[in-house]
């Protein structure tokens, strides 16, 4: 069990807020190729970090799942955690598109210790709960779900390896993540367990934010279908975030869940 101070941005960033949270900290995928055109090897890497695409905490990746054209696991390797970021491997030997994705399910405990707030997390729910100190009082157990998502082609794209697993929150692909250009606009559908998601808002942010003043970032909110339509600036790699809450756990003993999508998508020029 790790124990941490309720201040602490990075945990806070994970767990605070039922709307999408306007956190500092973000968790993020980053493959060497989005798309190419000979089958080859390409490098994934996992981090957590203020800076988007710039390496700061490992983010581990004992969730990772990478689904390849034809709907099957693909092959993986050299998966290693180091320092300031996770990476992996992964091999594009079949035509079609991949879907990378690390899920982390778990849990995080709030309760206070001589009316200090402190939060627990971890993977099992009632080791987390066995293991508070005697003394602790106002526990509350909160159901955690983060998917990060990215995707690569290998020649030409199809959507086989990308249908959702209708489990947390996730977007149903409905342009193509290889099939973004510049100037142009995606459609995209949220989903909440394989139903859509209205009312959820999706922040979009780009690359390469050491060299500029400011995010750039800005807001898409999923309609009634849980549509979203995103309209890309210019050519470059992107980060988009959405979160949501309820009451729907699979714990019992959670008083409530926390869901998070986090994608990385590449911007071609027109």
């Amino acid at each position: 069990m790790i124990r941490v101070r309720f201040h602490q941005a990075a945990l806070a960033a994970l767990v605070l807020a039922t709307a999408l949270p306007a956190q500092a900290h973000k968790l993020w995928l980053l493959p060497s190729h989005t798309t190419v055109s000979e089958p080859q090897w390409i490098t994934v890497d996992a981090s957590i970090s203020n800076e988007i695409f710039g390496f700061e905490r490992a983010y581990p990746v004992d969730g990772l799942q990478v689904t390849g054209p034809d709907g099957k696991p693909a092959t993986v390797d050299n998966a290693t955690k180091m320092h300031t970021r996770s990476v992996f491997d992964v091999q594009l030997e079949q035509e079609g598109s991949y879907r990378i994705s690390v899920a982390q399910p778990g849990y995080f405990v709030s309760y206070k210790v001589d009316g200090e707030r402190q939060r627990s997390r971890g993977k099992d729910a009632d080791k987390l709960l066995a293991e508070l100190p005697k003394n602790a009082t106002d526990v509350k157990l909160l159901e955690v779900l983060n998917r990060l998502e990215t995707y690569a082609t290998l020649g030409a794209p199809n959507k086989t390896g990308l249908k959702p697993t209708g489990k947390g929150l996730e977007l149903e692909l409905l342009t193509h993540p290889n099939d973004l250009y510049a100037g142009e606009t995606a459609q995209w559908k949220l989903l909440l367990d394989g139903k859509p998601a209205a009312g959820i808002k999706v922040e979009l942010v780009p690359g390469g934010t050491r060299y500029r003043d400011s995010q750039e970032n800005w807001t898409v909110t999923s309609d009634d279908k849980g549509i979203v339509n995103i309209q890309w600036p210019a050519a470059g790699r992107y980060f988009l975030e959405a979160g949501t809450g309820d009451k729907n756990v699979s714990n019992p003993k959670a008083a409530e869940r926390y869901l998070q999508y986090l994608g990385t998508v590449e911007v071609l020029p027109m």
